[in-house]
């Protein structure tokens, strides 16, 4: 039996090319960009890794809904039922292994993970540094979609991972963290949603943060991760996290878990609470 592919929440490039071809792995191709002149399927369709299939993130890991400005956000919690045909769809079952990449070091593949593990799917991993860091060593791509078989997903959702904007009013947690980049945070610029600033209380706690500043990141060693996290107070309270629409928040969420610690998805983010006038809008630093 080879071994195992996924032993982690993330999976380095040569572990990944060394395991091209296990029979029971799938590695998903999750490139989405926010520049509605840009298409991840254009970009999987130009090249992909070896066997990679492609996952349309609007489409398969966001339910319906979701629009600028709408009140569930730009990309909804989808129900499990949803999510588990979209699974089936891309040929992935309960012994799956799944790796999912993307060209924004693991910005948006990480939803993936997180909507694998949120509904009971440990064998599922993020491949760090994604295909650019996988074309900077010289690594082969692809330009055929390959055809797989549907696979058999049984849902196993657990609720305690996520948040909805009824909890978060209900029962405000003692630490909530801003995945954005820091200038939307204080509310600077806004390029998409409704109201530019932040939840109120929220702290900064940008995506970028996570990786390490060179040519191809990939993220930080998982001491340095936790001693961010750490300085923002993650070790004494799990954080509620969110972003722009619950997508890089996941990013988050798998550095926090690299760092030994937990956390929670808001999953409405910031396109939901900003597109309800009846609640507040902080702006600035942090008080």
């Amino acid at each position: 039996m080879p071994s195992p592919v996924v032993t982690g929440p993330l999976v380095a490039t040569g572990d990944l090319a060394a395991g091209l071809g296990a029979p029971d792995l799938r590695v998903v191709d999750v490139r989405w960009y926010l520049d509605p002149a840009k298409r991840g399927r254009d970009a999987y369709d130009a090249g992909h890794l070896p066997g990679a299939v492609f996952c349309d993130l609007e489409r398969e890991l966001a339910g319906p809904g979701g629009r600028r400005g709408g009140p569930l956000g730009r990309h909804p919690w989808p129900s499990p039922e949803h999510f588990a045909a979209a699974m089936e769809r891309l040929g992935i079952g309960e012994e799956t292994e799944v790796v999912a990449y993307d060209d924004a070091a693991g910005a948006t593949a990480a939803r993936l993970w997180y909507l694998l593990r949120a509904h009971g799917h440990a064998r599922v991993a993020v491949l760090d540094g994604g295909i650019v860091k996988w074309l900077a060593e010289g690594r082969a791509l692809e330009t055929v979609a390959p055809t797989v078989a549907p696979g058999r997903f049984v849902p196993r959702f657990d609720p305690a991972l996520v948040v909805d904007k009824a909890e978060l009013l209900a029962r405000p947690p003692a630490l909530v963290l801003d995945a954005r980049a820091a200038e939307r945070y204080r509310g600077e610029v806004e390029p998409i949603d409704p109201r530019a600033g932040h939840v109120p209380g929220a702290k900064s706690a940008p995506l970028a943060g996570n990786l390490t500043a060179t040519a191809t990141p990939v993220f930080r060693s998982a001491a340095e991760l936790r001693a961010r996290y750490a300085a923002l107070g993650a070790v004494e309270t799990a954080p509620v996290v969110y972003c722009g629409s619950g997508v890089n928040a996941c990013h988050a969420l798998l550095a926090l878990e690299l760092a030994g610690l937990r956390g929670r998805l808001y999953a409405g983010s910031w396109s939901e609470w900003s597109s309800d006038p009846g609640l507040p809008v902080e702006a600035g630093e942090p008080r």
